[in-house]
């Protein structure tokens, strides 16, 4: 019974990614999304894209699937930090890491681990699915910005040049979406939705 009372812990404890809420706006604008519908898009967009991951790929699709499910589980505790933000960013690893001490050790220790590691995994970025889901986890808010006509980009008076920086690692969990979100930065810039870089 203790193995149980602490998974179903650890599952009423993740209710409160649900709180969470993100610099994305939904796609129709109607109001900002929270981290575990963003979660839960990413990993459906690992089942319906995953066809364009990088050819020398040999991807575990349900690997990928664990990854971006559990990425963000650590902003329960530290919070959603723009990516464009640099101060906000300097102490987010410290802060992630004491969060998965937190949250992931409420698990039975195997458990605990296992899901600790596969956070690890997409932090590190090291393997073929962390770069594919990191991929998805960078092209989801750019979709999303590109759909409100720049909404948070506008308001936080992002660059082009930064959001290409910031989605560059794009390209190396797949090729074929780092053209398509360079697609959308170039058109997002004609559209006026994001300031142009300085080139």
């Amino acid at each position: 019974m203790d193995r149980l009372k602490r998974q179903i812990g650890f599952i009423v404890e993740l209710d409160k990614l649900k709180t969470i809420v993100r610099q994305s706006w939904l796609a129709d604008g109607s109001r900002r999304e929270n981290s575990a519908e963003h979660s839960w898009h990413v990993a459906l967009m690992a089942l319906v894209l995953a066809e364009h991951a990088n050819a020398d790929m040999d991807l575990d699709l349900a690997r990928v699937v664990k990854l971006l499910l559990l990425h963000d589980v650590v902003e329960i505790d530290a919070g959603d930090v723009l990516i464009y933000d640099v101060a906000g960013n300097v102490s987010k690893p410290e802060r992630e890491r004491q969060a998965a001490e937190r949250i992931y050790g409420m698990l039975p220790d195997d458990q605990a681990a296992e899901l600790r590691a596969l956070w690890e995994e997409f932090e590190m970025g090291e393997t073929t699915e962390a770069r594919f889901a990191a991929s998805l986890d960078r092209l989801m808010p750019l979709l999303h910005n590109f759909l409100t006509e720049g909404r948070a980009w506008r308001h936080h008076g992002v660059t082009a040049d930064q959001v290409l920086a910031a989605n560059a690692r794009i390209a190396a969990g797949s090729a074929a979406l780092w053209d398509y979100a360079r697609g959308l930065i170039d058109e997002a810039v004609e559209r006026d939705y994001l300031l142009p870089g300085k080139e």
